[in-house]
């Protein structure tokens, strides 16, 4: 015989913004950590590519010859390669293989995948605030 539960005893159905804001607030720790890794190296190099990138076209108003021509195509593949490669490797020390017990630390090559596909869409959205937002207000 199955037993019939009061619907007023249920609790309330959250709403899907609710469900998404609650999934934010307690995300789980290894994504936490990726994505903290991923966020931290696109931001650090991002800043050094708009002091790159200010700075030469600082110097091409001056009129100055530069040797090497214009690199912010391939500063921007060096940022794109590093973001995604340090997000992978830091996640991938940092975020070790649930072991259930015992103190042996293992790692997984799930950690750097985890840490490869946070770093995606971060090195981009960083690079974007950085380019179209940020970068205007420095003419």
């Amino acid at each position: 015989m199955t037993e019939r539960r009061d619907p007023a005893a249920l609790p309330p159905r959250r709403s899907w913004a609710e469900v998404r804001w609650r999934q934010f607030r307690r995300a789980p720790r290894p994504v936490v950590r990726a994505v903290t890794v991923s966020l931290s190296a696109a931001v650090i190099l991002a800043i050094a590519y708009l002091i790159y990138d200010i700075a030469y076209d600082d110097a091409l108003s001056r009129g100055a010859i530069l040797p090497g021509g214009d690199l912010r195509t391939l500063a921007i593949t060096v940022y794109i390669v590093l973001v995604l490669g340090i997000g992978s490797v830091v996640t991938y020390l940092v975020v070790p293989q649930p072991t259930g017990s015992g103190t042996v630390v293992r790692r997984s090559g799930w950690s750097a995948a985890l840490g490869f596909f946070a770093a995606v869409p971060i090195a981009y959205l960083v690079m974007v605030v950085a380019v179209q937002i940020i970068r205007p207000f420095f003419g």
